[in-house]
């Protein structure tokens, strides 16, 4: 059997102060479902850490409602970095994070009547495609791009779901797209359009002309997690008027920002051979490294690591236990699944009893 890749699991945020932000991201993007939460040490990133394990405390969260989660990450062994440049419009790495709204207008309408109005970046406005969106930023610095969407897993109160996608820098699109298209299989250009764009005035260098190429995934995703994952899309953006930098240059993996795009998939071994095959190989590998799965308490599995050609982290995990309701010990194995066949609404919807509500 060919890899699966059932769509985004989550997308990675350094931050300094791991339960102010997750509060933040309940309340303003309803990422209330606790899938683990951990302190541990990171110590099979040495690659991107300096070279020496490092503590951190992480929690996985998403939103029922649809899209993926968030992995919310901070350092406890030393203090984060922010970026040594304020990061603009088509600098190397993830950007911005897409997330999946419900109604644009009114989730514009929350923020800009709230104490967020001053890191509301743009009016809401509409991309090439015609699709309506707005840019935001959280407390951090990170900037968000809440972009209407019509296909959600539950109903709920929420505005929005989880991200479903990014928008990512790139120094050439087309050997970006080895990664993008080729292995991770969003293999239909959505636009592919030059110049100065007027739904980016207000992103830091948004006057600067860039060329953007938005993908989707041509073939419907499978996996246990599919149905909730749902359709995401990439947005690729290359400046055309300047050189860009590495918005993670002489940091780690895990400081302050987005640190990887992460995405479930099953076939671990086949996915290896790909990798390496197509130029891109494994930097980190859990299998190699520990001859098991890793396991992280709530929750475990095999995890691996790639770059695109700008050094954008891209992970891969292939879950193997998933906490569904954790009050009664109740532990899904995902090794005796139907890797293709997804979950039944009913187990996934269980989770909800996991929810964090905030008074």
């Amino acid at each position: 059997m060919s890899k699966i890749i059932s769509g985004i699991q989550q997308i990675g945020i350094g931050i300094p102060h791991v339960h102010e932000a997750w509060k933040w991201y309940r309340q303003n993007f309803g990422m209330d479902i606790p899938i683990f939460e951990e302190a541990a040490e990171a110590n099979l990133m040495l690659p991107y850490t300096g070279g020496k394990p490092q503590q951190r405390h992480a929690i996985l969260a998403t939103n029922l409602q649809g899209g993926g989660g968030m992995e919310i990450w901070q350092y406890t062994s030393r203090t984060p970095q922010p970026p040594e440049f304020q990061p603009q419009l088509g600098d190397l790495g993830i950007f911005v994070a897409r997330m999946k709204c419900i109604d644009v207008d009114s989730l514009y309408a929350k923020f800009t009547q709230t104490r967020n109005k001053r890191d509301v970046l743009n009016k809401v406005s509409q991309d090439p495609s015609g699709k309506r969106h707005f840019f935001v930023r959280d407390p951090y610095g990170n900037i968000f791009q809440p972009v209407e969407a019509n296909n959600w897993f539950t109903d709920g109160p929420h505005l929005t779901g989880g991200p479903e996608g990014v928008m990512i820098g790139v120094s050439d699109i087309d050997k970006a797209r080895v990664v993008y298209s080729d292995i991770l299989g969003y293999d239909t250009v959505v636009y592919d359009k030059e110049g100065v764009f007027e739904d980016f005035a207000g992103l830091p260098g948004g006057n600067a002309k860039v060329q953007r190429v938005l993908l989707k995934h041509s073939q419907p995703r499978k996996g246990g997690f599919s149905r909730i994952f749902g359709p995401s899309h990439i947005e690729l953006v290359r400046a055309l008027d300047r050189e860009p930098k590495k918005i993670f240059e002489n940091r780690f993996w895990g400081d302050l920002g987005f640190i990887h795009l992460c995405f479930d998939i099953f076939g671990m071994d086949e996915l290896r051979e790909e990798c390496a095959q197509k130029g891109h190989p494994f930097t980190v590998d859990s299998s190699a490294a520990m001859g098991t799965v890793f396991d992280m308490g709530e929750a475990a599995g095999l995890f691996s690591y790639i770059e695109d050609p700008d050094g954008t982290l891209i992970e891969f995990v292939e879950t193997h236990k998933v906490p569904i309701l954790k009050k009664l010990g109740w532990y899904l194995n995902m090794k005796k699944r139907n890797p293709e066949k997804p979950l039944p609404d009913w187990m996934l919807k269980a989770l909800s009893f996991n929810r964090v509500k905030d008074k």
